[in-house]
């Protein structure tokens, strides 16, 4: 069985434990997390977002320590499933550090599914999906979501290529705009600064969705 201080939830424990012993000091990343988000699109209208999650080079080995059961120097899925589950079991007590609104109200995610680990490269990654309570449609204004650990005990960074994509099917007249509020500019600006708070002030990125057009 994995050693719960190898998982990510494990770590966050432990974290959380300290800062109620100790006095807050300045906030500084433990743990980095290269983000990519794929938006799905299925039957007519959007259904929710699939996350990949590349962890960083000393988390990665610090998790995967122990789990080679066959010696084969690999790190299958199956080897990966039990820490996977305990990831996920324990992120939702969290929002998995993930933000949805629509028209400036928040959607409570429905409880991931879909996910596994994978290694690749030296880089461990999670990948799972985070359905939307209903569906929504592309008319709908003002679909926006983001990714931050307000502690910033996880900084979590957008990939530099593909961070934010649309799923098969999805409108050509749809389009992702990633950036924070001063890059949305205008009304999204507002609207982003105003959702998401001092996420805003800090610097956090949203991914827009824009299916009006110029």
């Amino acid at each position: 069985m994995p050693r719960r201080s190898a998982s990510l939830i494990g770590i966050i424990a432990a974290f959380a434990l300290l800062c109620a012993l100790v006095r807050p000091a300045a906030a500084h990343p433990h743990v980095w997390i290269t983000v990519e988000t794929t938006l799905l699109y299925e039957g007519g209208a959007f259904s929710g977002l699939r996350h990949k999650w590349s962890f960083d080079q000393y988390y990665t080995a610090m998790a995967i320590e122990g789990l080679d059961k066959n010696k084969d120097g690999k790190y299958d899925r199956e080897e990966l499933a039990e820490l996977a589950k305990v990831n996920i079991d324990g992120l939702k007590e969290f929002g998995y550090f993930t933000t949805v609104s629509v028209s400036g109200r928040d959607i409570k995610l429905e409880a991931a599914n879909d996910y596994w680990l994978e290694y690749e490269k030296g880089v461990l990654s999670l990948i799972f999906t985070l359905p939307f309570p209903e569906p929504v449609p592309p008319d709908a204004k003002g679909l926006m979501f983001a990714v931050q650990d307000p502690t910033f005990f996880i900084a979590f960074d957008l990939a530099k290529s593909d961070a934010a994509k649309l799923g098969p099917g999805a409108p050509a007249a749809c389009k992702l705009k990633v950036g924070g509020a001063k890059e949305q500019g205008g009304a999204l600006g507002d609207a982003f600064a105003k959702q998401f708070g001092a996420l805003a002030v800090g610097g956090a990125q949203a991914i827009v969705l824009d299916c009006q057009g110029p």
